[in-house]
Protein backbone atom coordinates (compact mmCIF):
# COMPACT_ATOMS: atom_id res chain seq x y z
CA UNK A 1 0.00 0.00 0.00
CA UNK A 2 1.27 3.36 -0.76
CA UNK A 3 0.08 5.86 2.14
CA UNK A 4 0.73 10.16 1.82
CA UNK A 5 1.38 10.71 5.42
CA UNK A 6 0.38 14.55 6.50
CA UNK A 7 1.54 16.76 9.14
CA UNK A 8 1.92 20.09 10.13
CA UNK A 9 4.51 19.30 12.69
CA UNK A 10 7.51 16.56 12.64
CA UNK A 11 10.99 16.14 13.33
CA UNK A 12 13.30 17.36 14.71
CA UNK A 13 10.22 19.94 16.11
CA UNK A 14 9.70 17.66 19.58
CA UNK A 15 6.06 16.99 19.94
CA UNK A 16 3.31 14.47 20.44
CA UNK A 17 1.58 14.48 17.29
CA UNK A 18 5.86 14.42 15.23
CA UNK A 19 6.48 10.85 17.31
CA UNK A 20 3.25 9.26 16.68
CA UNK A 21 3.63 9.90 13.01
CA UNK A 22 7.46 9.63 13.08
CA UNK A 23 6.81 6.20 14.84
CA UNK A 24 3.83 5.15 12.80
CA UNK A 25 5.52 5.49 9.28
CA UNK A 26 8.40 3.32 10.47
CA UNK A 27 6.06 0.59 11.71
CA UNK A 28 3.96 0.21 8.22
CA UNK A 29 7.72 0.60 6.30
CA UNK A 30 8.69 -2.27 8.58
CA UNK A 31 5.47 -4.12 7.10
CA UNK A 32 6.23 -3.38 3.79
CA UNK A 33 4.31 -0.26 3.19
CA UNK A 34 5.81 2.89 1.58
CA UNK A 35 4.85 5.91 3.41
CA UNK A 36 5.38 9.19 2.34
CA UNK A 37 5.60 11.83 4.98
CA UNK A 38 4.37 15.48 3.91
CA UNK A 39 6.35 17.72 6.59
CA UNK A 40 7.00 21.23 6.94
CA UNK A 41 10.55 22.09 6.90
CA UNK A 42 12.29 23.69 10.04
CA UNK A 43 15.71 25.31 11.00
CA UNK A 44 18.37 22.65 11.06
CA UNK A 45 15.72 19.56 9.69
CA UNK A 46 17.72 16.81 7.47
CA UNK A 47 16.53 15.49 4.64
CA UNK A 48 15.15 11.90 4.55
CA UNK A 49 13.86 9.66 1.82
CA UNK A 50 10.66 10.05 2.14
CA UNK A 51 10.40 13.16 3.72
CA UNK A 52 8.49 15.62 1.34
CA UNK A 53 9.83 18.95 3.07
CA UNK A 54 7.64 21.86 2.17
CA UNK A 55 8.15 25.50 2.66
CA UNK A 56 7.68 26.92 6.66
CA UNK A 57 5.53 30.76 6.50
CA UNK A 58 7.74 30.96 9.80
CA UNK A 59 10.63 28.87 11.54
CA UNK A 60 11.11 29.16 15.32
CA UNK A 61 8.01 30.13 16.38
CA UNK A 62 6.82 29.10 20.16
CA UNK A 63 10.27 27.20 21.05
CA UNK A 64 11.14 25.64 17.53
CA UNK A 65 7.51 25.18 15.73
CA UNK A 66 7.34 26.27 12.19
CA UNK A 67 3.89 27.77 10.73
CA UNK A 68 3.21 25.62 7.52
CA UNK A 69 2.96 26.90 4.11
CA UNK A 70 0.38 24.39 2.95
CA UNK A 71 0.10 25.93 -0.03
CA UNK A 72 3.31 25.11 -1.20
CA UNK A 73 3.17 23.87 -5.32
CA UNK A 74 5.64 21.25 -3.83
CA UNK A 75 3.05 19.05 -2.31
CA UNK A 76 0.67 18.68 -4.66
CA UNK A 77 2.97 18.13 -7.57
CA UNK A 78 5.39 15.41 -5.55
CA UNK A 79 1.54 13.81 -4.27
CA UNK A 80 0.59 13.77 -7.87
CA UNK A 81 3.71 12.06 -8.84
CA UNK A 82 2.92 9.47 -5.94
CA UNK A 83 -0.26 7.75 -6.80
CA UNK A 84 -0.64 7.01 -3.46
CA UNK A 85 -3.98 4.68 -1.96
CA UNK A 86 -4.59 6.71 0.67
CA UNK A 87 -4.24 10.05 2.68
CA UNK A 88 -3.10 10.01 6.25
CA UNK A 89 -3.90 13.50 7.67
CA UNK A 90 -3.09 14.54 11.19
CA UNK A 91 -4.47 18.09 11.77
CA UNK A 92 -7.81 19.44 10.16
CA UNK A 93 -6.43 23.18 9.47
CA UNK A 94 -3.71 23.98 7.29
CA UNK A 95 -2.12 20.52 5.70
CA UNK A 96 -6.04 19.35 6.75
CA UNK A 97 -7.12 21.98 4.17
CA UNK A 98 -4.74 20.56 1.10
CA UNK A 99 -5.27 16.97 2.37
CA UNK A 100 -9.08 17.61 1.58
CA UNK A 101 -8.34 19.39 -1.66
CA UNK A 102 -6.29 16.47 -2.80
CA UNK A 103 -8.44 13.48 -1.60
CA UNK A 104 -11.33 15.41 -3.95
CA UNK A 105 -9.31 16.35 -6.69
CA UNK A 106 -7.55 12.67 -7.25
CA UNK A 107 -10.59 10.76 -5.46
CA UNK A 108 -7.60 9.17 -2.83
CA UNK A 109 -9.34 8.22 -0.08
CA UNK A 110 -9.24 10.46 3.33
CA UNK A 111 -7.69 9.25 6.83
CA UNK A 112 -7.84 12.39 9.39
CA UNK A 113 -6.31 11.25 12.98
CA UNK A 114 -7.61 13.83 15.54
CA UNK A 115 -5.07 13.75 18.21
CA UNK A 116 -5.42 16.89 19.66
CA UNK A 117 -8.01 19.22 21.94
CA UNK A 118 -7.27 22.10 19.14
CA UNK A 119 -9.10 24.50 21.37
CA UNK A 120 -6.56 24.57 24.16
CA UNK A 121 -4.15 25.79 21.67
CA UNK A 122 -5.84 28.90 20.10
CA UNK A 123 -4.58 31.35 22.66
CA UNK A 124 -1.21 30.91 20.97
CA UNK A 125 -2.80 32.76 17.36
CA UNK A 126 -4.76 35.08 19.38
CA UNK A 127 -7.90 32.93 18.68
CA UNK A 128 -9.80 32.00 21.87
CA UNK A 129 -12.60 33.48 21.40
CA UNK A 130 -13.51 31.05 18.52
CA UNK A 131 -13.00 28.23 20.90
CA UNK A 132 -16.96 27.18 21.11
CA UNK A 133 -16.24 26.94 17.20
CA UNK A 134 -14.07 24.53 17.25
CA UNK A 135 -16.55 21.43 17.39
CA UNK A 136 -18.39 22.52 14.16
CA UNK A 137 -14.90 23.20 12.22
CA UNK A 138 -14.29 19.55 12.75
CA UNK A 139 -18.17 18.54 12.01
CA UNK A 140 -17.43 20.66 8.42
CA UNK A 141 -13.62 18.90 8.25
CA UNK A 142 -14.73 15.03 9.06
CA UNK A 143 -17.57 15.00 6.45
CA UNK A 144 -14.53 14.68 4.05
CA UNK A 145 -12.84 11.94 5.51
CA UNK A 146 -13.76 8.17 4.52
CA UNK A 147 -12.34 7.24 8.15
CA UNK A 148 -11.60 9.13 11.63
CA UNK A 149 -8.79 8.30 14.33
CA UNK A 150 -9.70 8.60 17.88
CA UNK A 151 -6.53 7.88 20.06
CA UNK A 152 -8.46 6.34 22.80
CA UNK A 153 -11.83 5.21 23.68
CA UNK A 154 -12.42 8.49 25.35
CA UNK A 155 -11.74 10.70 22.14
CA UNK A 156 -13.97 8.04 20.11
CA UNK A 157 -16.80 8.93 22.54
CA UNK A 158 -16.01 12.81 22.61
CA UNK A 159 -15.99 12.49 18.45
CA UNK A 160 -19.48 10.97 18.75
CA UNK A 161 -20.75 13.54 21.14
CA UNK A 162 -19.62 16.70 18.97
CA UNK A 163 -21.42 15.09 15.95
CA UNK A 164 -18.68 13.59 13.99
CA UNK A 165 -20.65 11.43 11.49
CA UNK A 166 -17.92 9.51 9.99
CA UNK A 167 -16.41 6.09 10.50
CA UNK A 168 -14.70 6.88 13.92
CA UNK A 169 -11.74 4.05 14.93
CA UNK A 170 -9.45 4.05 17.58
CA UNK A 171 -5.58 3.80 17.24
CA UNK A 172 -3.26 4.49 19.73
CA UNK A 173 0.07 5.62 18.94
CA UNK A 174 2.22 2.84 19.71
CA UNK A 175 5.63 1.73 21.46
CA UNK A 176 8.65 0.97 19.36
CA UNK A 177 10.76 -2.20 20.54
CA UNK A 178 13.34 0.19 21.59
CA UNK A 179 10.86 1.70 24.62
CA UNK A 180 11.27 -1.35 26.30
CA UNK A 181 15.29 -0.88 26.93
CA UNK A 182 16.68 1.96 28.86
CA UNK A 183 19.97 1.94 29.17
CA UNK A 184 20.66 1.27 32.73
CA UNK A 185 24.01 2.78 33.69
CA UNK A 186 22.88 5.98 32.00
CA UNK A 187 19.59 5.82 33.89
CA UNK A 188 22.10 5.45 37.32
CA UNK A 189 24.44 8.46 36.00
CA UNK A 190 21.28 10.56 35.49
CA UNK A 191 19.55 9.97 38.63
CA UNK A 192 22.73 10.63 40.68
CA UNK A 193 23.33 13.92 38.37
CA UNK A 194 19.50 15.33 38.86
CA UNK A 195 18.49 13.91 42.09
CA UNK A 196 21.74 15.77 44.42
CA UNK A 197 21.69 12.77 46.36
CA UNK A 198 18.36 13.64 47.53
CA UNK A 199 16.18 10.30 48.35
CA UNK A 200 13.41 10.40 45.67
CA UNK A 201 13.68 11.56 42.01
CA UNK A 202 10.42 12.61 40.15
CA UNK A 203 10.14 13.63 36.76
CA UNK A 204 7.46 15.07 33.86
CA UNK A 205 7.88 15.51 30.02
CA UNK A 206 6.21 18.36 28.57
CA UNK A 207 6.08 21.23 26.26
CA UNK A 208 6.93 24.18 28.74
CA UNK A 209 3.58 26.05 28.27
CA UNK A 210 0.12 27.24 29.64
CA UNK A 211 -2.07 23.84 28.22
CA UNK A 212 -0.11 21.58 30.27
CA UNK A 213 -0.80 23.08 33.76
CA UNK A 214 2.54 22.56 34.71
CA UNK A 215 1.81 25.60 37.27
CA UNK A 216 -0.41 22.96 39.20
CA UNK A 217 2.27 21.00 39.16
CA UNK A 218 4.83 22.89 41.02
CA UNK A 219 1.74 24.31 43.36
CA UNK A 220 1.64 20.53 44.47
CA UNK A 221 5.45 20.03 44.96
CA UNK A 222 4.97 23.03 47.73
CA UNK A 223 2.52 20.88 49.21
CA UNK A 224 4.36 17.99 48.99
CA UNK A 225 7.47 19.37 50.41
CA UNK A 226 5.62 20.97 53.75
CA UNK A 227 4.77 17.38 54.44
CA UNK A 228 8.04 15.22 52.94
CA UNK A 229 11.04 18.45 53.75
CA UNK A 230 13.61 18.85 51.13
CA UNK A 231 14.25 14.73 50.17
CA UNK A 232 13.09 14.99 46.42
CA UNK A 233 13.62 16.33 43.43
CA UNK A 234 11.01 16.89 39.75
CA UNK A 235 12.93 17.19 36.51
CA UNK A 236 10.94 19.61 34.58
CA UNK A 237 11.61 17.64 30.91
CA UNK A 238 11.24 20.12 27.89
CA UNK A 239 11.49 23.15 26.64
CA UNK A 240 8.56 26.22 25.70
CA UNK A 241 7.61 29.19 25.90
CA UNK A 242 6.51 29.19 29.46
CA UNK A 243 10.05 28.50 30.79
CA UNK A 244 10.73 31.66 32.60
CA UNK A 245 7.06 31.99 34.31
CA UNK A 246 7.57 28.65 35.73
CA UNK A 247 11.05 29.21 36.98
CA UNK A 248 9.88 32.57 38.76
CA UNK A 249 6.78 30.60 40.27
CA UNK A 250 9.40 27.94 41.16
CA UNK A 251 11.38 30.89 42.78
CA UNK A 252 8.17 32.52 44.50
CA UNK A 253 7.28 28.77 45.90
CA UNK A 254 11.02 28.61 47.67
CA UNK A 255 11.50 25.51 45.29
CA UNK A 256 14.51 26.59 43.26
CA UNK A 257 16.33 23.38 44.78
CA UNK A 258 13.43 21.04 44.23
CA UNK A 259 12.63 21.73 40.78
CA UNK A 260 15.43 21.30 38.01
CA UNK A 261 14.68 22.46 34.62
CA UNK A 262 16.61 20.23 31.88
CA UNK A 263 15.80 21.55 28.46
CA UNK A 264 15.04 19.64 25.71
CA UNK A 265 15.87 16.48 25.70
CA UNK A 266 16.46 13.96 22.46
CA UNK A 267 13.47 11.88 22.37
CA UNK A 268 15.75 8.88 22.15
CA UNK A 269 16.54 9.68 25.70
CA UNK A 270 13.40 10.17 27.24
CA UNK A 271 13.43 6.49 28.72
CA UNK A 272 16.55 6.65 30.34
CA UNK A 273 15.22 9.81 32.29
CA UNK A 274 12.16 7.86 33.29
CA UNK A 275 13.74 5.16 34.54
CA UNK A 276 16.01 7.48 36.53
CA UNK A 277 12.88 8.50 38.33
CA UNK A 278 10.76 7.02 41.13
CA UNK A 279 7.42 8.14 39.77
CA UNK A 280 6.21 10.05 36.60
CA UNK A 281 4.05 13.13 37.52
CA UNK A 282 1.37 14.21 34.83
CA UNK A 283 -0.71 17.35 34.87
CA UNK A 284 -1.51 18.23 31.80
CA UNK A 285 -5.93 18.07 30.61
CA UNK A 286 -5.40 18.95 26.81
CA UNK A 287 -4.06 15.76 25.59
CA UNK A 288 -6.16 12.92 23.71
CA UNK A 289 -3.42 10.61 24.59
CA UNK A 290 -0.54 10.76 26.98
CA UNK A 291 2.07 9.06 24.66
CA UNK A 292 4.79 9.58 27.14
CA UNK A 293 2.42 8.06 30.19
CA UNK A 294 3.43 5.27 28.07
CA UNK A 295 6.95 5.31 27.64
CA UNK A 296 7.16 6.19 31.33
CA UNK A 297 5.47 2.70 31.82
CA UNK A 298 7.66 1.29 29.14
CA UNK A 299 10.46 1.03 31.50
CA UNK A 300 9.21 0.25 34.53
CA UNK A 301 8.00 4.03 35.94
CA UNK A 302 4.83 3.96 37.14
CA UNK A 303 2.25 7.59 36.79
CA UNK A 304 0.01 10.08 39.23
CA UNK A 305 -1.46 11.91 36.98
CA UNK A 306 -4.72 14.24 36.78
CA UNK A 307 -8.00 12.40 35.96
CA UNK A 308 -8.57 13.68 32.52
CA UNK A 309 -9.10 12.26 28.80
CA UNK A 310 -5.59 11.97 28.02
CA UNK A 311 -5.24 9.59 30.84
CA UNK A 312 -8.05 7.78 31.84
CA UNK A 313 -7.70 5.31 28.87
CA UNK A 314 -4.34 4.29 30.04
CA UNK A 315 -4.06 5.05 34.18
CA UNK A 316 -5.10 2.34 36.04
CA UNK A 317 -5.64 3.29 39.65
CA UNK A 318 -3.25 1.21 41.59
CA UNK A 319 -2.19 -1.01 38.95
CA UNK A 320 0.24 1.27 36.90
CA UNK A 321 -0.55 4.12 38.84
CA UNK A 322 -2.89 6.56 40.42
CA UNK A 323 -5.05 9.62 39.08
CA UNK A 324 -6.35 12.14 41.09
CA UNK A 325 -8.67 15.04 40.83
CA UNK A 326 -7.44 18.84 40.01
CA UNK A 327 -6.62 19.43 43.89
CA UNK A 328 -3.09 19.82 44.71
CA UNK A 329 -3.84 18.48 48.42
CA UNK A 330 -4.68 15.70 46.55
CA UNK A 331 -2.00 15.35 44.26
CA UNK A 332 0.77 15.09 46.63
CA UNK A 333 -0.96 13.22 49.47
CA UNK A 334 -1.40 10.61 46.72
CA UNK A 335 2.39 10.90 46.16
CA UNK A 336 3.08 10.37 49.25
CA UNK A 337 0.91 7.64 50.59
CA UNK A 338 2.58 5.23 47.78
CA UNK A 339 6.02 5.97 48.84
CA UNK A 340 5.12 5.56 52.55
CA UNK A 341 3.48 2.47 51.43
CA UNK A 342 5.80 1.24 49.44
CA UNK A 343 3.68 0.29 46.88
CA UNK A 344 6.38 1.21 43.84
CA UNK A 345 7.66 -2.23 43.19
CA UNK A 346 3.92 -3.67 42.53
CA UNK A 347 3.01 -0.63 40.08
CA UNK A 348 6.05 -0.88 38.61
CA UNK A 349 5.56 -3.97 36.95
CA UNK A 350 1.88 -3.21 36.48
CA UNK A 351 2.97 -0.02 34.11
CA UNK A 352 5.38 -3.01 32.28
CA UNK A 353 2.36 -4.93 31.46
CA UNK A 354 0.61 -1.66 30.33
CA UNK A 355 2.96 -0.76 28.15
CA UNK A 356 3.55 -3.84 26.14
CA UNK A 357 0.13 -3.88 24.46
CA UNK A 358 0.74 -1.05 22.94
CA UNK A 359 3.55 -2.21 20.18
CA UNK A 360 3.83 -0.11 17.26
CA UNK A 361 3.80 -3.45 14.99
CA UNK A 362 0.39 -4.05 16.42
CA UNK A 363 -0.78 -0.70 16.13
CA UNK A 364 0.70 -0.51 12.08
CA UNK A 365 -1.59 -3.59 11.70
CA UNK A 366 -4.54 -2.03 12.65
CA UNK A 367 -4.29 1.29 11.01
CA UNK A 368 -3.08 -1.06 7.20
CA UNK A 369 -7.08 -2.51 8.30
CA UNK A 370 -8.12 1.38 8.79
CA UNK A 371 -6.93 2.26 5.49
CA UNK A 372 -8.41 -0.50 3.65
CA UNK A 373 -11.58 0.15 5.26
CA UNK A 374 -11.65 3.65 3.82
CA UNK A 375 -10.76 2.65 0.44
CA UNK A 376 -13.88 -0.04 0.55
CA UNK A 377 -16.29 2.88 1.95
CA UNK A 378 -14.82 5.14 -0.83
CA UNK A 379 -15.60 2.87 -3.48
CA UNK A 380 -18.77 2.17 -2.06
CA UNK A 381 -19.57 6.10 -2.22
CA UNK A 382 -18.40 6.34 -5.87
CA UNK A 383 -20.87 3.30 -6.84
CA UNK A 384 -23.40 4.85 -5.02
CA UNK A 385 -23.07 8.09 -6.88
CA UNK A 386 -22.65 6.25 -10.37
CA UNK A 387 -25.63 4.34 -9.69
CA UNK A 388 -27.68 7.79 -8.27
CA UNK A 389 -26.63 9.24 -11.69
CA UNK A 390 -27.78 6.39 -13.97
CA UNK A 391 -30.77 6.12 -12.29
CA UNK A 392 -31.45 9.61 -13.31
CA UNK A 393 -31.04 9.06 -16.38
CA UNK A 394 -33.40 6.40 -16.81
CA UNK A 395 -36.17 8.25 -15.01
CA UNK A 396 -35.58 11.01 -18.10
CA UNK A 397 -35.82 8.76 -20.89
CA UNK A 398 -38.68 6.54 -19.07
CA UNK A 399 -41.15 9.69 -20.10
Amino acid sequence: MKIAMMTNNYKPFVAGVAISVERLAGSLRDLGHQVVVFAPDYEKACQEEDVVRYKALLKGVAGGFSVPNSFDPVIEKRFREGHFDVIHVHHPMMIGDTARYLSWKYQVPLVFTYHTRYEQYLHYIGLSALKGLMPLYLRGCSRACDVVIAPTPLMKEYLGEIGIKSQVRVLPTGLTKESFSPDRERAALLRQELSGGKKYLFCTVARLAKEKNLEFLLRSMKQFKEICGKNFRLALIGEGPGRKALEKQAAVLGLEDEIVFTGKVPNSEIKNYCRASDVFLFSSLSETQGIVLLESMAVGTPVIAIRATGTCDIVSDGVNGYMTNASETEFSDKLMDILEKKELEILREGARRTARSYSSEQIAREAVLDYALAIALRKNKEQQKTNNRNGNKDMVYSG
